[in-house]
């Protein structure tokens, strides 16, 4: 193991994933999203395109447990299980099609997808058709492609959540909820594919603290009345972190 871990610090660029980490668990904390939108385009730069997804899974299952007991006060833990099941159905497509990807078109995707999904944030569209059941299924099956290919589970769910009558400490709670059970589902999938790499889940448990203080400092930023300035800094920040994950500057 301390093989593994001597063999993924010694990768150049490794400030870039410690600075999106830290970005990542500060926005995550106080506005519930954007860890994969911040680190995702900019691990990319540095690593390869499964470890993306093997450090998100790691760094985002260890970094919101202290929050977790909040979550499952303020949510809705049964609703969260059916988007869940919708994920476990689309994940293994999006697997295979990120597999499929070489790594410069990847970190093209990565950022675009990133950029398309903040626009979308941004513009105010919502999902207008009925909720729960089906629909909800269709929307986990929707971000687990995307989290497969991606690793950018979140926003599918965030855009089907948002249209909905509901107050923002449930918002976050069952996002935090869902990306607790999406991140399992990558880890598992990954580690049945013969894809989940010790030095890569080592990098990972390396950074969970990071993450982890970065999330406490985030939550104890939070207060529902200033949702507007925490969508707007998060907003700002997912734009910075998919630009600077273009190939085109190297």
């Amino acid at each position: 193991m301390i093989a593994a871990l001597q063999e993924a610090l010694a990768r150049p660029g490794l400030g870039w994933i410690v600075a999106a980490v830290l970005l990542a668990g500060i926005v995550r904390g106080f506005a519930g999203f954007g860890t994969a939108l911040i680190l995702i385009p900019v691990a990319a730069r540095v690593v390869p395109p499964h470890w993306t997804l093997i450090l998100l899974a790691v760094t985002d299952s260890i970094g919101p447990l202290p929050n977790l007991p909040r979550a499952l006060r303020d949510g809705a833990p049964r609703e969260v299980v059916t988007l869940v099941a919708g994920m476990l159905a689309g994940l293994p497509l999006g697997l295979w099609v990120l597999a499929a990807l070489p790594v410069e078109t990847f970190r093209w995707v990565a950022s675009i997808v990133a950029l398309v999904m903040l626009a979308l944030l941004m513009s105010g569209w919502r999902w207008h058709g009925a909720h729960g059941g089906p629909v909800s299924v269709a929307a986990g099956g929707v971000s687990g492609f995307l989290g497969g290919s991606t690793g950018m589970a979140g926003p599918p769910v965030i855009l089907y959540y948002m249209v909905q009558d509901m107050p923002v400490a449930k918002l976050r709670a069952n996002l935090l909820l869902f990306f607790v059970g999406s991140n399992a589902a990558l880890m598992g999938y990954l580690a049945l594919a013969g894809r989940l790499e010790l030095p890569a889940v080592m990098l990972g448990l390396a950074l969970a603290p990071v993450f982890l203080a970065a999330n406490v400092v985030g939550a104890a930023l939070f207060r529902p009345h200033m949702g507007t300035l925490y969508r707007r800094v998060a907003y700002a920040l997912v734009a910075g972190a998919a630009l600077s994950g273009l190939p085109i500057w190297g």
